[in-house]
């Protein structure tokens, strides 16, 4: 097969296509930086050609790039999130009209970064896809810099971001000096116990931290609350969402190189199962909602764990379905709170009081999504969340399925308490219907929340392309 054969990546050149056009209406005069209706469109492209790519496969320069059912996947989740967090971020009230084409080219260049990080089965590859994913968010993140708190955030999001990649180059050093390859494919067939050998184990364990900062799990977990409450509505949702799929695509293909007992699969569930604990009970305190999602998003790091350390292809696929539920439904939690702050200001659990009243649509997407991250039927989230726990279940990890049963009780609490918010406390000075939205804006609400349902009693479509995913990946 050509190592050059281009058409296989038609998302990532639909992708680039769009940053080219963001980039040239960036260097523009002011006047035409102001028209971006284009973008949805270009968005859309981009899921065409997701699609149209979903059947591909072969392998591209020299083994390191990989085109399978699990990239092809990935690829069109990175698609139809890129597009979900443009239309999100349609008015970003921080930012003058002039300056929307960079903000949006930045956002498009971790995406596409993301979509490199997909098919990279070569760890220097991976790296490399890792940091273009990376550095365009640390340049959006302090979008706020007059404010303490953006500041902080963008130091915070730098910080953290440097130290896991050096932790991660230092682990890859020693990956490479065990077993004398960064291939995937050839390492598949290498050691990584401690006893047999050791070097190799702590490599590869320690070039994952890169993949757990991206996923916020514990102990790597410390930037999201604070990156999150910082960083502007839109660029939080950003951020909460899309990078999960890099991480989880890279998680899954290193979790098919190992089998279950290894004392790096069990560094994993240990580390899900601290990551699930505390991201609960520190969000059961918290009165920011996107500090809330922050440390949500930590217990959902862990809860992914599950799928992981398996050692099946159904886990991986569980853990592929996962990924994608998750960024929906905090896309669709999102979507609420950039439109309910439209000054850009963030949106506390009080600011929920009488929701219901004023603005119906707003409270039933919010409650939607709360119900969906919690994992109660009939959402996307319960069938997720049910097909990690039976993934993991009889594979010698029924203390994480316990932890993670357990830790789900306790995510009711902070989840139904957004609901409780909007539907039982009303709001003294504000009549109800008083906030006239466009249509087409609730219409979109809707949609994401109606995703979420069908897929929560129609998810076959979709976990059977994971479950395909699960296979590709499996030696």
């Amino acid at each position: 097969m050509s190592q050059y054969n281009l058409a296989l990546c038609l998302p990532e050149l639909a992708l680039f296509g769009v940053m080219a056009v963001l980039f040239v209406q960036s260097l523009t005069p002011d006047g035409s930086k102001r028209c971006l209706c284009w973008l949805p469109y270009g968005g859309l492209a981009t899921i065409a050609a997701a699609l149209i790519g979903m059947g591909d496969s072969g392998s591209l320069f020299y083994g390191a790039y990989q085109i399978d059912a699990l990239s092809q996947f990935f690829k069109l989740a990175v698609a139809v999130g890129f597009t979900i967090a443009a239309l999100n971020a349609a008015n970003p009230p921080q930012l003058d009209a002039a300056k929307k084409p960079d903000f949006y080219f930045f956002l498009a260049a971790s995406a596409w970064g993301l979509m490199l990080l997909a098919s990279c089965v070569e760890c220097v590859t991976i790296y490399v896809a890792l940091e273009i994913s990376s550095y365009s968010l640390y340049a959006v993140v302090p979008l706020r810099a007059k404010e303490r708190q953006a500041a902080e955030a963008g130091v915070k999001y730098i910080l953290f971001g440097a130290v896991a990649t050096a932790i991660a180059l230092y682990g890859l050093s020693y990956l490479w000096g065990s077993h004398g390859t960064t291939y995937l494919a050839v390492l598949a067939g290498k050691d990584f116990s401690l006893a047999g050998a050791p070097l190799a184990a702590v490599g590869l364990a320690m070039f994952l931290c890169g993949m757990f900062y991206k996923l916020a799990l514990f102990p790597f977990h410390f930037w999201a609350p604070d990156v999150y409450q910082g960083s502007a509505n839109e660029t939080s949702a950003f951020i909460a969402t899309l990078p999960k799929l890099g991480a989880a695509v890279v998680l899954v293909r290193f979790a098919a190189l190992l089998t279950p007992g290894l004392e790096v699969t069990l560094l994993l569930a240990v580390l899900g199962a601290i990551s699930m604990t505390y991201g609960n009970l520190a969000a059961l305190a918290q009165r920011d909602i996107k500090r809330l999602l922050g440390y949500s998003s930590v217990a959902h790091a862990g809860y992914l764990m599950l799928g992981l350390v398996s050692g099946t292809a159904e886990g991986l696929a569980a853990a592929s379905f996962y990924a994608l539920v998750y960024i929906l439904m905090n896309l669709a939690i999102f979507w609420v709170l950039c439109r309910l702050a439209p000054d850009g200001k963030n949106v506390a659990l009080e600011d929920l009081d009488g929701l219901s009243r004023r603005e119906p649509v707003l409270a039933l997407v919010l409650a939607v999504s709360a119900f969906a991250l919690v994992g109660l039927p009939p959402t996307a989230g319960f069938m997720g969340k049910l097909m990690l726990l039976k993934s993991a279940w009889g594979h010698g990890y029924n203390w994480l399925v316990i932890v993670a049963v357990l830790n789900t009780a306790i995510a009711i609490y902070y989840y139904l308490s957004l609901v409780r918010h909007a539907y039982t406390h009303d709001a003294d000075d504000v009549p109800a219907g008083s906030v006239k939205r466009p249509m087409g804006d609730l219409v979109w609400g809707l949609a994401l929340a109606v995703v979420l349902l069908v897929m929560g009693t129609m998810p076959g479509a979709i976990f059977d392309l994971a479950t395909a995913a699960g296979h590709a990946v499996m030696p």
